[in-house]
Parts: structure tokens; sequence; C-alpha cells
């Protein structure tokens, strides 16, 4: 069945129209996929519409919008053992060996995403899976996808030996003999054994993306920034507009290597007019992603400073600084966004640095370029990001004291630098455009968890009380600006900005106004539906998720 559009839509009682609280009204009616009216105009509307939501003691606004995720990475998790919410090695063991006797067919047993704080500084060792798997390989991603687990069968299976040399992007944790313990940090480590698993199958792909936009729409979220794609990702994602397997607008980030990033400028160029002919009204092609650095939990992040458990070390930056440059100016010359992952304090100067060149030395665009993550940030180069119009884009949901801080990353960086992490209240005062993202499923895709800590800077439990790094904290506000046209302004989309006449019908009901509650409880409010383009892709009430959209598909099959 096709998601089909209500005539008229009318909604009676509390709407956020986003442009300001005085705005906001107590009726809005939908027509064709568009706001049609507002208030009074709208209320008048009801006697005759196709469908009345009443509203009830909710809140509806618009849509929420995901700023950084990977999809398609987070359907896949479903495919394998389900290990991202347990919480010792043993369980994680107990359930790899589960799967394994459950699927005798599975040649490979690949899973995600453990906590690498489960394990002193994050290493794990390929024995304690050999115990449950000792045949087959095993490869588990940890929650950051910066680092793999696997066991013996999967390093002997890829070469992965005492004689490996240590790659240039990239670290075998070793043992003192000098034999590979099992864990692998960062790309090219992770690499040696990822370009041995087999591949999935366009079916596989297309499965898993049908599971995350469900995933999504029952979150109240209609767009998402796809920040890690590679080539055979597009066509999965075309395939599932043809299939009609799409129930939320994305743009695809397609990687830059830098190794082969001049090679990759041209097909960069043509899948993004691939997209744009074939993948019809919910898909775009229009970003390119870069890794500055890497994560401060695996000592990989480029810090300007060396790291307080490992003195010799600064981190391991992806890219040279001014090759970052050099390509940042290429594609934004060839009008991609830019979108650069950016943890340490170094590695985001780097990513500023590119973004000035880019500036600076070509010519002047509406780029809307993307700093992600922004976790320490020198004070020296907080103001550029307003003097350059760099979004900063957070997953707020990483700004609380849990495990992976006081466990890995601030032994790591010291007190200090620790207190410069996640500077969302600085950077909104200073008039930056926030976005939100969750990196799902890195961490967890719900908007109002995220929206939560990005209030109150306190983890569930409550700790610490008066927030973590306090003056960095947004008002409600503000964060529910930063989920939604923070998001509609990076994705270029002014027109999904704000609730009002003429936009695009993406919305999402929620069971109470957030503004309203006590900040601690904001996660509780549940999504009573999700609207995109006025299409119904969530209704609770018994109602089934919605399929995916095919009647506005601008080309292909």
């Amino acid at each position: 069945m096709t998601m089909t559009a209500t005539t008229t839509l009318v909604f009676l009682g509390a709407i956020r129209t986003g442009s300001d609280p005085q705005t906001d009204t107590t009726a809005l009616a939908v027509r064709d996929g568009r706001i049609l009216a507002l208030g009074d105009e709208a209320r008048a509307l009801a006697a005759t519409a196709d469908e009345v939501v009443d509203i009830g003691d909710g809140l509806l606004m618009a849509a929420f919008g995901d700023g950084h995720a990977h999809p398609l990475f987070g359907g896949l998790e479903s495919f394998g053992p389900r290990i991202k919410e347990l919480n010792s090695v043993d369980s994680i063991v107990a359930e790899v060996g589960r799967w394994a006797a459950a699927h005798p067919e599975a040649e490979w047993i690949i899973g995600a995403s453990y906590d690498p704080a489960l394990a002193p500084d994050g290493e794990f060792d390929a024995r304690w899976l050999d115990a449950a798997v000792p045949d087959r390989p095993v490869v588990l991603r940890a929650h950051d996808y910066h680092t793999l687990w696997c066991n013996t069968e999967a390093l002997r299976r890829s070469g992965v030996t005492n004689t490996t040399p240590e790659p240039r992007l990239g670290r075998i944790v070793r043992r003192r003999d000098g034999s590979p313990l099992g864990t692998l940090r960062e790309w090219h480590a992770c690499d040696l054994v990822l370009d041995h698993v087999p591949a999935r199958s366009v079916d596989e792909l297309v499965e898993a993306l049908r599971r995350a936009g469900h995933a999504y729409a029952r979150a109240g979220i209609t767009w998402v920034q796809d920040a890690w794609v590679e080539p055979e990702m597009v066509d999965a994602y075309l395939a599932a507009a043809r299939r009609c397997a799409l129930t939320v607008r994305v743009d695809l980030a397609q990687r830059a290597d830098p190794d082969r990033w001049r090679a990759q400028l041209k097909p960069f160029a043509e899948a993004r007019a691939r997209v744009a002919a074939e993948g019809g009204d919910l898909l775009s092609a229009r970003t390119v992603k870069f890794f500055s650095d890497g994560v401060i939990e695996g000592g990989t992040a480029a810090m300007l400073a060396p790291y307080v458990d490992a003195p010799h070390s600064c981190g391991m930056p992806v890219w040279e600084p001014h090759a970052l440059a050099e390509a940042v100016r290429a594609v934004d010359a060839a009008g991609f966004q830019t979108h650069i992952h950016a943890i340490g304090d170094a590695g985001i100067r780097a990513a500023l640095d590119a973004i000035e060149s880019a500036v600076v030395g070509n010519a002047a665009w509406d780029r809307r370029p993307v700093i992600t993550h922004v976790q320490v940030v020198d004070p020296a180069d907080l103001p550029r990001f307003a003097a350059l119009g760099v979004i900063a884009n957070f997953e707020p949901l990483w700004a609380q004291p849990d495990p992976l801080q006081t466990e890995l990353s601030i032994p790591r960086i010291g007190a200090h630098r620790a207190g410069l992490q996640y500077p969302m209240g600085e950077l909104a005062r200073d008039g930056v455009r926030l976005s939100f993202g969750s990196d799902w499923p890195v961490s967890s895709h719900l908007p109002l968890e995220g929206i939560q800590v990005a209030v109150t800077r306190r983890t569930f439990a409550g700790d610490p009380e008066g927030g973590w790094i306090p003056h960095q904290r947004l008002t409600v506000e503000q964060a529910l600006t930063a989920a939604t046209s923070g998001v509609a302004h990076q994705a270029g989309a002014d027109d999904r900005s704000h609730v009002t006449p003429g936009a695009p019908a993406d919305l999402v009901l929620l069971s109470a106004d957030p503004r309203t509650l006590d900040p601690m409880a904001i996660r509780h409010a549940r999504v009573l539906g999700t609207w995109l383009a006025g299409r119904a892709t969530y209704r609770t009430g018994g109602e089934r998720d919605a399929v995916g959209r095919c009647e506005t598909r601008r080309g292909g099959a």
C-alpha cells in the first residue's frame, strides 16, 4: 500500500511555529502536502476537512531532522547479534554465541555497537570471542564505529599477524609479544579485516534502509543527513527509492578519501546527478564528508597538545591540514556542501582553516559548511564559527558525564580540556547556527533524549545535579530550534525551517509540550504522529507505520 495525501487535514490545539513563541497558534490546515493556513483561517476549514486531528494536551511542531547519522548502518545492526545495550563483556560474548548458534549458515558473524568503556582503555581481546565462536570469523564494531573487536579466526582470515606493519591511518592493538590483541583502531587498521567481510546484497541493504526509515518515522524525523556514503550505498538508496522503501528525506554525503580524493571528484559529481535524476523527491547527494580526525576515547582525535595518558601522542589526523584545505576548496568549488567530522581541538582548527581557505579562495555562494561533533574547541577558535558562517552540528546526547567520558575521554585529555567540551551555549550566544544530529547508530536516534541533555547537561539518572559544564546549556526553545529549523537550514531547506503557510507539511505531534515539562522529563514525551509532506509516516493508536512514497518521483524506473 502506498501513502496517500489527505486533501485537507486540520490540526486543532497547541502549535509551535518555530518563528517566535508569540506566533504560536491553535489551528493548522494542510492541503496537498503543504501548510495551507494557520489560526482562525485554518479553524474555519475544520468543518469540511477530510480529517481533523485533536492535538489534546500535546504539541504539533515542525518535524525533527537528524543532521548527522548513518541510517544504513543503523538498519544493518538489526541483522546481527544484538549487543548495543549490553553492559558487560560476558553478556556480549554470550549474545554472539547465541546468535552464531541460531545462524549456522552465516559465514561471518557481524555485529555492532559494543560499549568501548567495558574494557580497560577500550582494548578487547580476541580470545574472549573465541570462547563463544572459535571456528567462524566474528567482527564487532564499537559504538563509535572507529574501532573493531575481532576474534582470532577473523584476524587469521584477514592475514593480520604479529608481522603485519602498522598502517598509516590506524593502529593494531598488540600484546606484549607483538601478536594482535583483537582490537583495531581507525580506517586502515579496521579495513585490514573489513575488506574481507562479504558484501551485503542490494536486497539486504534496501531492507536495512526500510527498517531505518520506520525507526526515524516513529521518532518524529523526516530528514536525515547520511554522513558516510560509499559508492555501493548510492545504489542501495536508489533501489530503495524505486521500491518505495523510503519514509524519510535523505541527503547522501559521499566520503572523501585522503589517498584518492582527486580521482573521486568526477564520480561524486556523477552520483549527485544520478541521484537528482533517479532518486525522486526524497533523495539528494549534495554533500561531501571529510573525517578530520578520530575519537578521543580511542586516542585518535587530533589534539593541539599531547594526551595525558600518552604524552608522545597528539592523536591521529586523517588528513594533513594543507591537504584537507586543498580538498575542501575543490569540493566547494564543485558546488558541494562540506561536512567535516572534527572532534579534537587540532582537528577542529584544521577544519576551520580548510573552510576559510574555500571562503577566501572560491567564488561566493550559499555554501553552509558544517563541522560536526565539535567536541573540544580551543577558545581562540570559537569566534571563527560565526565569522565563517559555519554550522555547528552537535550530537547533544554526548554532552553528559557518562562512562565514556569518565572512564575513557576525561582521563585521556585531563580536566582543563574536558571543561571545553561541546560548547553549545557559547556558540549559540555568538549567533552561530546550531543543528542537532544523533550519529545513530553510534547513539540513540531519539531527538527528545538529545534535547533533554542539551537543556540539562545531566545523565538520565540526574548527575550532576547542577549540570555538567552548565554554562553550555541551551534553553528548551534553543534546543528545539536546533533539532528542527537548525537542521532544515543545514539541509538547504529554508522552506521547512518554520511552520508557515506554503511550507511543506513535515510535522510531528508530541504528547506534551517540552517547554512546559520538567527538563528531566523531556525525553518521556511521546511521538504520536509524524507527517512527511502531509502524509502520515507514523501514527499511534494501533495504526501501522506507513510505507514508502513514490507518487512524486522525478525520474527513474
